[in-house]
Parts: C-alpha cells; sequence; structure tokens
C-alpha cells in the first residue's frame, strides 16, 4: 500500500497538532452555547476526565442529555456553571410531569440523564470549578449493605415495563418486510428499492442470534466472525474483545450457524463489492488515518502488527484495540487493501455503530406503513428489543429443555441445576450481566414472577429435538398472558 498521503489543506496539520496537545481526539463531543461560544472548562470534562473513557454510546447519551440541561439553562440566563439545586428540581418538573412538555419522559430515562449530570458536577465540584453541586445526594443503603450515595432526585417509577420484546416469528416478519422488502402477504415487492439488505439483515439476525449489544456487533473484524463450530453443528462460538464490551471484560458469545452463514454470504457479495468499488476510488490511500496489519501472532493473546500511514510500525492487542482503533485498521486483501471492519457502507467504509439505530427506525417506519394493511399491530424493533428478545427466548427454550423434554423429577432437576446451572443464570452469562437482578428484573421482565413449569404444563414430553411450532406455541401463549411482549397479530383487520 502507497505510503503517500493526501495534500492537506492550509492549516490542516497545525489544527491537529493543536486538538493533540490539547487532548482533543476523534469522537470527543465538542459543544457551542447558542451563541457561539465554547465552554474551556467544559471542553475539558468531555475531552480529559474520566467521561472520555466511557463507551462511545455512553458519550453520545450523555452528551444529548446535557444539551437538554443548559439549553433550559440558557433560556433562564444561567451557564451550567451557575446551576443550582433549584434550577435541577425545575428540569426534573419540566422533563417529568409539566403539562408545556410535549415530549415527557419515563423515571428510567430522566435517572440516566440524572446520572450524567451528577458526573458532570462532581468532577466540577472537585476541581474546583463550581462551588456547590446542584445535584443533591443522600444516603442510603445498598444491595449489598454497604452505605451508597444517590441523587436526591432520582426517580422511583423507573419501571422496566418500557423494555419491549419480540418472539421469533415476529422478528422475522419485522426482518422480511423491513429489511428484505417484503410485501404484506409475505413475497419480495417489485417496488422495492432498498439497499444491502442482506447487510441489515445479517446484522440484525446476528444481534438476535447471539445477545451481543449493538456495539459489540456493530465493531466486530472480519477475523472475529464465529468460526468455530459447536457439536451438532447448530451453533458456531465466537469471542468479544474487552475493549468494546460495557464491563470491559472479554467473553464468548454463540450464534446459530445459519446466521453465521447469512454473515459469510454478506462478506462475500455486497462487501466485496463495495471493498472492490472503493480500491478503485483509492478512497483507503485517501484516509487521513489507516493502520495497515501486516501479520498477526499469539494465540490465547492475538497482536496486530502494523504499520501507519507514515510509515511508523506498531502492534496492538486485539482485545485492546478500541471501536476507533478498530475503524482505522487495514488489511492486504486480493483486490489491495481493505478494511478489517465487518460491517461497511456502500462507499466500502466502516458503518459506525450508531448509525444501525437508524437503519432500525426505518425499517420499522416501512413495517407500519405495509402492514397496518393487514395487521393491528406491525411489530418494531430497535437494536436492544434484539438483545432482550434473545434473553428471552433462551429462557423459555432452557426452561422448556430441562423441565420438560429431559422429563426430570424435581430431584433430578435440582441435581442438574447444581451440576450445569441455573438457566437463569445461563441467560446472564450469554449477556455477559455482572448480577443476576439485571437478568431478571429488566431483561427477562414477562417471565420473572412466572413459573415456566406451569406455563408449559400443558405440553408432554417427547423425544428428540425441539420443533420450531412447538415453540411457535410456546411463545404465543407467553406472549399473549404477558405484557411487552410482540407476536404476529393474528386478528387481520377487516376491509
Amino acid at each position: 500500500m502507497t505510503q503517500a498521503r493526501v495534500p492537506a489543506l492550509a492549516g490542516w496539520e497545525d489544527l491537529a497538532a493543536r486538538e493533540e496537545r490539547a487532548g482533543i481526539h476523534v469522537g470527543d463531543p465538542i459543544l457551542l452555547s447558542p451563541d457561539c461560544r465554547i465552554d474551556a472548562v467544559l471542553s475539558l470534562y468531555l475531552c480529559r476526565s474520566s467521561f472520555a473513557r466511557l463507551s462511545p454510546e455512553t458519550k453520545r447519551n450523555y452528551t444529548d442529555d446535557y444539551c437538554l440541561f443548559f439549553d433550559f439553562l440558557w433560556g433562564r440566563g444561567r451557564t451550567w456553571s451557575a446551576a443550582t439545586a433549584d434550577d435541577l428540581w425545575d428540569f426534573e418538573d419540566w422533563r417529568t410531569r409539566s403539562p408545556r412538555n410535549p415530549r415527557k419522559v419515563g423515571g428510567a430515562r430522566w435517572n440516566r440523564g440524572l446520572a450524567a449530570l451528577a458526573r458532570l458536577y462532581e468532577w466540577a465540584e472537585q476541581a474546583g470549578h463550581v462551588a456547590v453541586s446542584p445535584v443533591m445526594r443522600r444516603s442510603v443503603i445498598g444491595r449489598y449493605g454497604t452505605v451508597v450515595s444517590v441523587p436526591v432526585a432520582r426517580a422511583k417509577n423507573a419501571r422496566s415495563s418500557e423494555v419491549r420484546w419480540l418472539t421469533p416469528r415476529a422478528f422475522r416478519r419485522w426482518v422480511d418486510v423491513g429489511l428484505r422488502g417484503h410485501d404484506a402477504g409475505g413475497l419480495p415487492s417489485l417496488e422495492w428499492g432498498g439497499r444491502l439488505e442482506d447487510r441489515n439483515a445479517a446484522f440484525a439476525d446476528l444481534l438476535f442470534s447471539s445477545g451481543v449489544r449493538l456495539t459489540e456487533g456493530a465493531s466486530l473484524l472480519t477475523c472475529e466472525v464465529p468460526e468455530v463450530w459447536l457439536e451438532g453443528g447448530r451453533y458456531c462460538a465466537g469471542r468479544l474483545a474487552r475493549a468494546v464490551t460495557k464491563s470491559r471484560r472479554a467473553r464468548t458469545f454463540y450464534a446459530s450457524a445459519t446466521v453465521v452463514g447469512g454473515v459469510e454470504g454478506y462478506v462475500e457479495s455486497s462487501r466485496a463489492r463495495a471493498v472492490r468499488r472503493a480500491q478503485a476510488d483509492g478512497r483507503y490511500e485517501q484516509l487521513p488515518v489507516w493502520r495497515l496489519v501486516t501479520h498477526q501472532t499469539g494465540h490465547r493473546r492475538r497482536l496486530l502488527h502494523w504499520r501507519d500511514q507514515d510509515g511508523v510500525a506498531g502492534q496492538t492487542s486485539l482485545s485492546d484495540a478500541t471501536v476507533e482503533e478498530r475503524m482505522t485498521l487495514l488489511v492486504e486483501g486480493p483486490g489491495g487493501p481493505e478494511p478489517m471492519w465487518l460491517w461497511l457502507s456502500e462507499r466500502g467504509l466502516p458503518f459506525r455503530p450508531a448509525s444501525w439505530e437508524g437503519v432500525f427506525r426505518t425499517a420499522t417506519e416501512r413495517c407500519a406503513r405495509v402492514l397496518s394493511q393487514v395487521m393491528e399491530a406491525p411489530p418494531f424493533c430497535t437494536p436492544h428489543m434484539a438483545r432482550h428478545s434473545f434473553a428471552l427466548c433462551m429462557l423459555v427454550v432452557l426452561n422448556h429443555v430441562m423441565d420438560r423434554r429431559m422429563g426430570l423429577s424435581p430431584q433430578e432437576r435440582r441435581d442438574f441445576r447444581l451440576l450445569y446451572g441455573d438457566p437463569w443464570r445461563m441467560v446472564q452469562d450469554l449477556l455477559g450481566h455482572a448480577q443476576l437482578e439485571t437478568t431478571r428484573a429488566i431483561y427477562l421482565a414477562p417471565v420473572a414472577d412466572l413459573q415456566l413449569r406451569s406455563l408449559l404444563a400443558d405440553v408432554t414430553p417427547v423425544e428428540g429435538p425441539v420443533s420450531e411450532e412447538e415453540l411457535t406455541v410456546l411463545f404465543t401463549r407467553l406472549a399473549r398472558e404477558s405484557v411487552g411482549i410482540q407476536d404476529l397479530d393474528e386478528k387481520l383487520v377487516t376491509r
């Protein structure tokens, strides 16, 4: 790969050097006040404090929360550093209860914004930039009996009812109509003009099949596509790097062989075409920052050896490569350099994780438009709903296998769970949750208070693998008896 660089615009290198000295990096938010000014202290917090080490998704969400509060203060003639406790309480009233606000939020959404503000003002108070934080705190007894400090304004009505799930067949209909362009009858539409449908469907299937988070699945490299087939050939195992997980711990994930085949099909078709077009246009040589991986070493700790656009050689542990670093990695392919980043745009460049939200939103809008002709409640989906739905499906299947298919007695069931683990904890491990309570109370709220054995009491144990038809009956019944689970609406709208 040539090391020639695109001629820089006047002052560009000087600006890059100044940003480097100031600690401003790619992806760092820069906020402007309504009069187009930049607050130096606020920029210091966003670029140099512990905020800079948060995950890209958390930083994006927190930045949105800051903008809302700062705009609220600006309307009162105040800056963020002059906010008082009364300002915060008035903001809480406007965000959650005021009839003047057409877009009020619930307790969970308010608590996220409050956590963002608490982080900012705790830093500002400790650094001496504000005299007193507007986020008042109180001491409570925590989950493990220790005393913890929490914001007084924290909402107590942060219910998990806002979480939604889809049954497998509802998700499949959403994919077919929203991402693949099928019509209301389930057939490919002649009017469909969607692009990269194989990429979009493969990504959605991966989230639903494996339960990985949006950023985790979106930042996979081509060398991280699951390749290890488990016994039986129905599932493949992959590994998530610790740098891209929310817990900052590496973990194994599992995806069905069919889904992995869909990902490989995308790599060999539309992704390959996008790469060839980008190579022909010289886009990869024109990137301002790139690292060409020359070879890999190590087994347990894989190292990527690379050289950058300036000819500087270096190495990065695959497990420690951040999302932004991964987007700069190239590898020499059959037609020249190409990204190691798995999911690419039509221009052959890395598709940013945040952009998937728009893909899912557009698919949901198409489902609503097309399926409203024949269904009272067309399915909708977000990336995180796919993860929730995976958890629900796995719990139902694991309980069904353990309680019904194996025909175990109560004593045998207890022995089995002591030896292999409880299904709840199996799902917890698959999701990568640190606390079982998160899995039980939020992700699996519809069945947290249900005895699945009684739910499936009318199913007679039989030999052989669990059939798709049998599971469909179970999910349909669960959706009918629980709140928040989307299934296909069998009740057609009369015309």
